[in-house]
């Protein structure tokens, strides 16, 4: 198949970037071709011409990592639901078809270059409280602590987030509760999770404010868009858990 590609070049943080055009570089893409195995012909041609090549982030490239953080044609990952970019295929698309290509949306994800985006933001979050760090010796046996089946397939459910930042860019105000109350959640939902709830909730939904992020308004873009389908019920959640914690602290 034959595309036009318009992408997003920027240089740095401080450049105004804008799209540019390709069409010579994208004749005869195969249809089982993966996104991302477009952009490395295209980068190829560009190379073999003297020209930049496109920078777009790919790590894992088997959806679970998160790195392929772009928009394509307005939605966060493409057209595919439950998908991210790497798994995108070419097959979404027909002959002939225009796709437009940018970098997440978002004041507290600055653009590096290109398609690539800094969300340091995302780890911030996590390092202010996504870990829990009761003193437990050695490795306690897997069945010594009873988890009844609702409550392990609750958490396992949200620790399915993989950090991608769709649901900032789908946001129309950049907000990371879905991504946040994923962090919170799965591990507020275990027992080994419960002495730190309070403090846990209160630092990580404080680390999100620092950062810049919007708060929710429940246009529930960001389950839309979310890959790992998790569902926008988990910032419910943390939302109760920070009014406890609020509380209780207090």
């Amino acid at each position: 198949m034959n595309l036009t590609l318009y992408v997003w070049r920027q240089k740095d943080a401080k450049d105004s970037g804008g799209f540019e055009k390709y069409t010579d570089e994208c004749k005869d893409i195969s249809e089982h071709m993966s996104f991302l195995e477009l952009l490395d012909v295209v980068n190829e041609r560009l190379i073999e011409k003297g020209k930049m090549p496109i920078a777009f982030d790919s790590d894992c490239r088997e959806g679970i990592c998160g790195t392929c953080s772009m928009v394509i044609n307005g939605r966060p990952h493409g057209p595919w639901k439950k998908t991210t970019a790497c798994q995108l295929h070419m097959r979404a698309f027909k002959d002939g078809d225009v796709i437009y290509i940018e970098p997440w949306r978002a004041k507290s994800f600055p653009v590096l270059q290109d398609l690539m985006v800094d969300r340091k933001a995302l780890d911030d979050i996590v390092q202010a409280g996504g870990y829990i760090s009761t003193n437990c010796g050695s490795a306690p046996d897997a069945n010594s602590v009873q988890i009844g089946k609702e409550i392990a397939d609750a958490a396992m459910d949200a620790a399915a987030c993989i950090g991608c930042g769709a649901c900032v860019a789908a946001c129309p105000n950049a907000s990371a509760m879905l991504f946040t109350a994923a962090k919170i959640s799965h591990m507020n939902t275990l027992p080994q999770g419960k002495p730190e709830a309070g403090k846990r909730t209160l630092d990580m939904v404080n680390a999100m404010d620092q950062a810049g992020f919007g708060n929710c308004s429940n246009h529930l873009e960001c389950e839309a868009a979310c890959p790992k389908d998790i569902k926008a019920t988990v910032i419910a959640e943390m939302n109760r858990a920070y009014a406890k914690a609020s509380l209780t602290k207090r």
